[in-house]
């Protein structure tokens, strides 16, 4: 009986390049599981969640067609924090069991990736035995979102202000991915995977 992949978390502020990070690692063969989209999707298709979700916040939460009201739900938290700590506490734990389940279907892999822009230390509430950090220079991880969202400097800003700082990364993390535009990143890359499947 196989014991289960090694879960190696992947997280980084926004603009780090973390998503392309993971790519490169899906091009080496590794699974990854993008918690992100992953959650957009739970939340519209597991029934039990949307129901805590619209007892929570009301049937406004979800549009006709069955989609989640992202943009309608961001207003009623922000700001509320309480709120948005409820709201947490039901999409999580969906989250966490489908990676659980996600992680059983990857048995036969060495490790696998976990993406998450929200992720702290190696077992700290997180299915990660290790965790890897991409980061950037602030201003450049700016230019990056500007060019790729169409948001305002003061509007990534603030995002930035909101998200852990690269200090508070370094502190928890097995592994860093400099991807300041200077240092070459796949070399990082491939000595992590190396590493990993020793």
């Amino acid at each position: 009986m196989k014991t289960k992949p090694v879960v190696v978390g992947i997280t980084g502020g926004i603009g780090s390049g973390k998503s392309t990070v993971a790519k490169v690692f899906s091009l080496l063969g590794v699974p990854i599981y993008e918690a992100d989209s992953r959650a957009k999707w739970i939340i519209i298709q597991n029934q039990e969640l949307k129901n805590d979700i619209i007892a929570l916040l009301g049937t406004e939460a979800y549009l006709a067609d069955g989609s989640y009201n992202r943009t309608w739900v961001a207003s009623q938290v922000f700001g509320q924090p309480a709120l948005l700590q409820q709201l947490n506490a039901l999409v999580h734990p969906a989250v966490r069991k489908d990676a659980q389940d996600w992680v059983i279907q990857h048995q036969e892999a060495s490790y696998v990736l976990y993406e998450a822009a929200l992720l702290k230390g190696a077992g700290d509430g997180n299915l990660c035995d290790k965790i890897i950090s991409v980061i950037a220079p602030i201003d450049l991880r700016v230019q990056r979102v500007k060019l790729r969202d169409n948001r305002s400097e003061e509007e990534i800003r603030a995002i930035i202000e909101r998200q852990l700082s690269d200090t508070e990364r370094i502190k928890f993390s097995d592994w860093l991915i400099q991807n300041d535009d200077q240092t070459p990143v796949i070399p990082q890359i491939l000595q992590i995977h190396q590493s990993l499947l020793k």
